[in-house]
């Protein structure tokens, strides 16, 4: 069945404008299933060219010339080139297409951005729109009469998550078969493939102690040792996991406030089935003793999700001052600064003292009571 994104209308708003658009996302989120939408609802000739396919791979990278990549296009009006990073100098092969095809809107897709965005940035300088594709957010899985369906289905997406093939399945048993495949067979072995990653032990080492510590704030000196690799390193495979899709992280909020901290940073999971598979804990939440940390990444990733997702422009950071008072998340719109204190439990808090001493600040408790009305 086929989940609405909301990418799918903000893609057809931005084609046949003379640039190439560009569809970056972790394997298996929707990317394919999305742009084949587009170009169905579209009803305009159109070709589909999946990198996977040998055949199709090579007939791309031995057309070297706009004359050989007419002939790959053919008569389509849209092109959609799946899984693009495959493609060597696809950079200059999209140039080609652009600037000597402006009728013909290209569609890329790419599974990781480790090299589509180095061999895309310089020669298609000021002709792509690029977008990101999550796993499915809160606001295409219901909408704001759909509460109570919410609320019950909240347990299965802190657990397993939110990937469309995982949400999509009955069982709670072909869930966790699932995720745990997708973990070890696409995102996982996917990072193996780039830089200098060569010990798959160190990096899944290293992805579980990112894991256990979701909501706290990191030190890469700490995981370094941890993991017994180089600070330099870590900061690479942090770097590695972001292009990767699998994570994300919020720096600190520091503003002109002495007593605010303003070096360490937070990791959070884009995706908390992939998170738990990483330490092999699917377990139901009334048994987990992480319930907390889960909670406060999953409002996290959404809010990221929904606004990162559309293109919006927003800064997420979190703040805390060494004395210990702390906002979870900080929304920066424009010089406005929304607080936001995130609980799983129903004890009541109040704003810290110093959050209010900066301009044009509010806080916002979210718990499981109004977490729809903030995120739907």
């Amino acid at each position: 069945m086929y989940i609405k994104r909301h990418l799918e209308e903000v893609l057809k708003a931005n084609l046949f404008q003379g640039k190439v658009v560009i569809v970056y996302g972790a394997r298996q989120v929707g990317k394919t299933t999305l742009v084949k939408k587009v170009v169905e609802d579209l009803k305009i000739p159109s070709g589909y060219l999946n990198c996977d396919e040998l055949d199709v791979l090579s007939r791309l990278q031995n057309a070297q010339t706009s004359e050989a990549l007419m002939q790959v296009v053919g008569g389509n009006k849209l092109v959609v080139i799946d899984e693009a990073q495959r493609i060597k100098n696809i950079g200059l092969k999209l140039k080609l297409m652009v600037d000597n095809f402006p009728q013909i809107q290209i569609i890329a897709t790419g599974s990781s951005s480790f090299d589509l965005a180095n061999e895309i940035n310089e020669p298609l300088t000021g002709r792509i729109f690029e977008f990101w594709l999550f796993p499915l957010s809160l606001g295409e899985l219901f909408n704001k009469d759909q509460v109570i369906e919410a609320k019950r289905k909240l347990e299965t997406l802190l657990v397993y998550g939110s990937y469309p093939d995982v949400y999509q399945l009955e069982s709670e048993e072909t869930k966790a078969q699932r995720v745990k495949y997708l973990a070890a067979n696409y995102l996982y072995k996917d990072i193996l493939k780039f830089n200098n990653v060569k010990n798959s032990d160190t990096v899944l080492k290293f992805i579980q102690a990112l894991a256990l510590q979701i909501g706290s704030e990191v030190s890469y000196n700490e995981l370094a040792s941890m993991v017994g690799v180089g600070k330099r390193m870590i900061a690479e495979y942090v770097e590695l996991l972001e292009k990767a899709f699998i994570i994300f992280r919020l720096t600190p909020y520091s503003g002109n406030l002495r007593k605010a901290i303003g070096k360490m940073r937070k990791i959070y999971f884009l995706d908390l089935g992939i998170r738990n598979a990483v330490i092999n804990n699917l377990n139901p939440i009334n048994i987990r003793d992480d319930i907390g940390k889960l909670w406060e990444n999953f409002v996290i990733a959404e809010k990221y999700k929904q606004q990162l997702g559309l293109g919006f422009a927003t800064n997420y950071y979190f703040w805390r001052t060494y004395d210990r008072q702390e906002v979870d998340l900080v929304e920066d719109k424009g010089g406005q600064l929304h607080g936001w204190e995130i609980t799983w439990g129903d004890r009541k808090k109040t704003p810290p003292r110093a959050w209010m001493g900066y301009k044009n600040v509010n806080w916002q408790l979210v718990n499981r009571d109004n977490y729809l009305d903030r995120l739907l």
